[in-house]
């Protein structure tokens, strides 16, 4: 499985980004499509995911103001990010989890830079 993220930038405090992360080869029926991030001097965390069958689920900060979806027809996840914040800056990844097996696939970071 080959992960691709595109989408990152620069943008002003209360903007909106989209991050969209596409997926490519023998992509499992049953999987978790994550997206972390990691902040200049602070660890990696998980801010969004969405399971192959739908659920999703949202770092605390990030309620309300992000939104995880898919399109199944282009094998590609979206990280919708509004009203954002300089505390969102940081390195976005993709990551895929295998549900049945210990494999797991990360895509190259974009970055985010939330600054006026």
């Amino acid at each position: 499985v080959q992960l691709q993220a595109s989408g990152g930038g620069l943008v002003q405090p209360g903007g909106s980004l989209t991050l969209s992360c596409a997926a490519s080869g023998s992509i499992p029926s049953i999987y978790v499509m994550n997206w972390y991030r990691r902040a200049p001097g602070k660890q990696r965390e998980m801010v969004a995911f969405i399971t192959s069958g739908g659920s999703t689920n949202y770092l605390d900060s990030v309620k309300g103001r992000f939104t995880i979806s898919r399109r199944d027809a282009k094998n590609t996840v979206y990280l919708q990010m509004n009203s954002l914040k300089p505390e969102d800056t940081a390195v976005y990844y993709c990551n895929l989890a295998e549900i049945s097996t210990p494999n797991n696939y990360w895509g190259r970071g974009t970055q985010v830079t939330v600054s006026s």
